[in-house]
């Protein structure tokens, strides 16, 4: 996810200036804007929420921001976010009859005043009109990053990531919408479950009996880490059944900082790239910047071989859908190394000797620690 920048120039104020300069009138007066600016709950399910204003930012595209700028509304610092259809984690369903059915999502993240999680459902009908349907929190809780599966006249939604404070570790959400009538009930379900998760796949298998769920990501609670899913489960849509089919017992660390801080090769990556293409005034700005903030000169080419561990390995090709993720082999094994802005994860994906697995990971805390200047902490997940 991206936020937007916090400096501009006049460059940058003349270019706001000039696209501002070139859009199309709003087709909403501004009290209509004011009237629909923010974000609600439905007092029904469904409540219909069609309105000019939400109408207008779905078929233009401009994000809350942008809506606020060309109406002159409150800033969202004092007003709060303003409603948006830009977002991240939003499902899309395409229906047999040329309808398409957008369910919620979020826009931008929390260091954004305009950041939501939101519980809608858009409908685009194929002669071009918009439907929003608004439910109950207790209904439809803010939703994001789940999958949408189509399965007869309704779609399932599968797992969430949600505000932190409203995540229920253990548990899976499990919504289904009814096409009908866009009701959306919760599906009591039973078994093995895979648990909070979100940014996972979900297939409809064995003929539309069940419904199988792979990868993404999990929380497991207790102020631990996001952690990758690296099992298979399965839900039974006639009984609500989850059964667990593989229970893998990968070697699985995280190192983090141990004063909790975020981690700066984000910071490497970049200064890293900027040499590669010649950018040498972006690099001496970054390099500087990491000095400050490392408090000591940072190490590029300790960065540049921070997943080349020591024992015998052949390094991988980059995976273009995974652009925090690196990939070795060892002995045969992949070994996969995540990184996250507060840690970084690494998973045995096989047998590798117990004395390998740990002397990767005691080299990788190493590295860290040097390349972070501040002591980092190894943990098992």
């Amino acid at each position: 996810m991206t936020g937007a920048d916090d400096e501009t120039d006049e460059t940058d104020e003349h270019d706001d200036e000039t696209e501002a300069e070139a859009d199309p009138p709003p087709p909403v007066s501004q009290e209509q804007f004011l009237e629909w600016r923010s974000p609600r709950f439905g007092a029904a399910n469904p409540e219909s929420m069609t309105n000019p204003v939400w109408v207008w930012l779905v078929e233009s595209g401009f994000n809350a921001w942008k809506a606020n700028k060309l109406l002159d509304g409150p800033s969202a610092l004092g007003a709060g976010p303003g409603w948006c259809f830009e977002r991240f984690g939003r499902s899309t369903t395409e229906l047999p009859d040329g309808r398409t059915v957008l369910v919620a999502g979020e826009h931008e993240d929390h260091y954004d005043p305009d950041f939501y999680i939101y519980n809608d459902v858009v409908v685009r009908h194929p002669d071009g009109r918009v439907e929003i349907f608004g439910y109950p929190r207790e209904v439809f809780p803010p939703t994001d990053f789940h999958s949408a599966t189509l399965v007869g006249d309704r779609i399932i939604l599968i797992g969430n990531l949600g505000y932190p404070r409203e995540r229920n570790p253990g548990h899976t959400q499990v919504l289904a919408l009814e096409l009908e009538t866009f009701a959306v009930r919760e599906v009591v379900t039973s078994g093995d479950p895979p648990g909070w998760i979100h940014e996972h796949t979900a297939t409809l298998a064995e003929n539309g009996r069940a419904i199988l769920v792979q990868r993404g990501k999990l929380d497991r609670g207790e102020d631990s880490s996001l952690v990758e899913n690296i099992d298979e489960w399965r839900l039974d849509l006639e009984t609500w059944q989850w059964t667990r089919l593989t229970e893998r017992r990968w070697p699985r660390r995280e190192l983090r900082r141990s004063d909790g801080r975020p981690n700066h090769l984000w910071e490497y990556q970049q200064a890293g790239w900027f040499r590669s293409v010649g950018w040498e005034k972006d690099l001496q700005e970054q390099l500087a910047s990491l000095t400050e903030e490392l408090g000591t000169e940072p190490d590029l080419a300790l960065a540049e071989q921070l997943f080349r561990p020591s024992v015998a390995h052949e390094a991988l090709a980059d995976d273009d859908d995974a652009h925090d993720t690196v990939r070795i082999m060892v002995e045969g094994v992949l070994v996969r190394f995540v990184n996250t802005l507060y840690a970084v994860q690494m998973t045995v994906e096989g047998d590798l000797p117990q004395e390998t697995v740990g002397a990767i990971a005691g080299e990788l805390r190493d590295r860290l620690t040097a390349l972070e200047n501040t002591p980092y902490e190894l943990h098992e997940l």
